[in-house]
């Protein structure tokens, strides 16, 4: 059985039953100015979903994403993630959600130079109370699922970039999230290793992951089953919430 953490989010319990993964209410996100990053924003991603939200710099996706992954709070507005408002938990309780449902995959790797893959996947459990051993098998068999097996002792300077964001996609799912967030997961990739990525995040979504992709790329925001699309903030462009047109 599952025990609750101290922070209060039960480890490794999925959404309630007949919930979204994903749901915002009005969201707003506003600066000193005033400047509004995110105007007025409904959005709703069922289990399962694999979608791309997309939009030009400024547009407002990636204050979308930082506050779906609850990296940052809204202004205005209800967010709920894994069947939680957000708005109700105490940072404590917010980081605990994040270490048991939501994996983050960014542009950047972000990986310790020193360490090897493995060493560098198993960050990805420092907060959810899972044991060293355990951790370690956890990583390798992340890797393995990134194809990446032949990799495990190998330390960032000896991985090409494309086997870089392989770890870090390791990284993010070896906690096993409900939800993965891809910031622009190719953007700092040649065409054939993006394309590897790319492939990746379609197998997981094909086991039950909800995948959501935030990118500038037309075409890789066309070949997903559903695109979100931002301008100033709002969302002008659905394609899986019939009337949301530009």
């Amino acid at each position: 059985m599952n025990a609750p953490s101290a922070a209060g989010v039960t480890a490794g319990t999925p959404a309630p039953s007949g919930t979204h993964v994903i749901e915002l209410r009005g969201v707003t996100k506003s600066h000193p100015g005033p400047v509004h990053a995110l105007r007025d924003v409904d959005l709703t991603v069922g289990a399962g979903e694999l979608l791309a939200i997309v939009g030009p710099s400024g547009s407002g996706k990636s204050t979308l994403l930082n506050i779906v992954g609850t990296l940052d709070r809204p202004t205005a507005g209800t967010v709920r993630v894994a069947g939680r408002d957000t708005g109700a938990l105490t940072d404590a309780q917010l980081s605990a959600l994040r270490a048991r449902h939501i994996g983050f995959v960014f542009q950047h790797f972000h990986l310790s130079p020193g360490r090897d893959a493995v060493d560098n996947v198993c960050d990805g459990l420092l907060y959810a109370g899972v044991g060293v051993r355990e951790r370690r098998a956890r990583a390798r068999e992340a890797l393995e699922r990134v194809r990446l097996g032949h990799r495990l002792g190998h330390r960032p300077t000896e991985l090409s970039g494309g086997e870089k964001q392989r770890v870090a996609i390791a990284r993010a799912l070896v906690g096993r999230p409900e939800l993965l967030l891809a910031d622009e997961p190719t953007g700092a990739l040649d065409t054939a290793s993006g394309r590897i990525v790319m492939d990746l995040l379609h197998e997981l979504n094909a086991t039950g992951t909800t995948v959501c992709v935030i990118t500038h790329d037309r075409d890789i925001a066309d070949s997903l089953p559903r695109r979100v699309r931002c301008r100033d903030g709002e969302i002008v462009d659905d394609s899986g919430r019939p009337g949301v047109t530009a």
